[in-house]
């Protein structure tokens, strides 16, 4: 049996990795899970209501693109919220935005740039599948380090003009995760007009984008308007995953150009799970909505200030600017979510898990993720039990 070699260089994904570190130990105190960006507050109230009205829908085919209401939903969120007005045409629902994220490199990373192999930009640390997704398009995935030096943001507007010259498609994280780091408007200004000068796509993952604590943050779709750019660089992807708390709906989006999107349905015609009709249904006032969407982000903020009383003093304790992570400095993060495995039963998530080794240097090696997701309470005493053992 011959296997096909473009995906041998993946690691093993990031939670089976950890398994293997930590669960061959014993816990030292009541486990408390604080590694997986599962949020765990309440689901709306909405939700059983309209499930339960249109549980026969899941006896009918659905259409892929998405239903007109849920479509319409769509638009009328991204107007209220960036002053972008979109048509039907420049959206479409998705299986949640892992599957866009992936997809949309399938749909849009050219096979030639410039007569190289194309180049896919991505910040390291990083969401994993846009590795994944650079392989399977026969691109080089290219890591850019997103560290302290940089604000946790990568900085593609300083790389080779030739590696830009053969860059299909690049991915932007804001907030971003694991950091937290919230992109500014002339960042993702800057972003926008470099792809248009080396002509490539920008793709936006924006899924944390309604977690945040001072300031809502700028997203890439407001950003290409105000400034005029072609529709066509930008593709955004959001989900109600964190906004909602509905994580097992599976329920997402992208935004972007008539062309980009009609080449990405034409894909997704082929390959792409739709949504069941409730669940478009459910997701359809879920975008409508924006109370529970206040009183969840209230939750964090609650979450943001016992955190910033647990680490007070902490040197290179960085507060994140949105999303539900710390990203904690430490030696090692193998060594120490080990250690705090082992002696306090708190599970975290070693930050090289979630970057790539470039030039001998792994950016995410002297860090670990923290998910702010259980009840306050228990997060503070995984947070208590952490400081403790790791910065006592």
């Amino acid at each position: 049996m011959t296997f096909p070699e473009r995906f041998s260089n993946l690691p093993e994904y990031a939670f089976p990795r950890l398994r293997s570190l930590l669960d061959a130990h014993a816990p030292g105190g009541e486990p408390i899970a604080m590694t997986i960006g599962e949020p765990r507050h309440a689901i709306p109230d909405f939700v059983g209501p309209i499930l339960q009205k249109y549980l026969p829908d899941f006896g009918k085919y659905p259409p892929n693109e998405g239903s007109p209401e849920l479509l319409a939903a769509i638009a009328g969120w991204i107007r209220l919220r960036y002053g972008a007005d979109l048509g039907p045409e420049r959206l479409m629902a998705l299986n949640g935005t892992r599957e866009g994220l992936f997809d949309a490199c399938l749909a849009l990373c050219p096979e030639v740039k410039n007569g190289e192999q194309p180049a896919v930009l991505m910040p390291n640390p990083f969401y994993q599948p846009y590795a994944a997704a650079a392989l399977a398009v026969g691109a080089e995935p290219v890591f850019v380090p997103a560290g302290p030096e940089t604000g946790f943001l990568p900085d593609y507007e300083g790389l080779d003009p030739a590696l830009l010259d053969r860059v299909g498609v690049a991915y932007v994280c804001s907030p971003a995760n694991p950091q937290g780091a919230v992109a500014s408007y002339d960042y993702l200004a800057g972003l926008i007009r470099l792809a248009e000068k080396h002509d490539f796509v920008l793709l936006s993952d924006e899924c944390y984008s309604e977690i945040w604590r001072d300031h809502a943050p700028v997203g890439a779709l407001q950003v290409a308007d105000e400034i005029g750019a072609d529709p066509e660089r930008v593709l955004v992807m959001n989900s109600l995953s964190k906004r909602s708390n509905l994580a097992g709906l599976r329920s997402g989006f992208v935004a972007g150009g008539k062309e980009a999107i009609r080449r990405f349905r034409q894909l997704r015609a082929y390959g792409g799970a739709p949504l069941p009709l409730p669940v478009q249904q459910v997701s359809a006032k879920a975008w409508s909505d924006e109370a529970h969407v206040e009183a969840n982000r209230a939750l964090y903020h609650e979450k943001f200030r016992a955190a910033d009383k647990v680490f007070a003093g902490l040197q290179g304790y960085q507060a994140p600017e949105g999303g539900f992570f710390l990203w904690l400095p430490v030696v090692d993060g193998e060594a120490a979510a080990l250690k705090l495995w082992r002696e306090t039963g708190v599970r975290v998530l070693p930050g090289a898990y979630l970057a790539r080794e470039v030039a001998g240097h792994n950016p995410g090696k002297g860090y670990i993720r923290v998910a702010m997701v259980a009840p306050k309470e228990e997060m503070q005493r995984g947070l208590i039990l952490l400081r403790d053992c790791l910065y006592g």
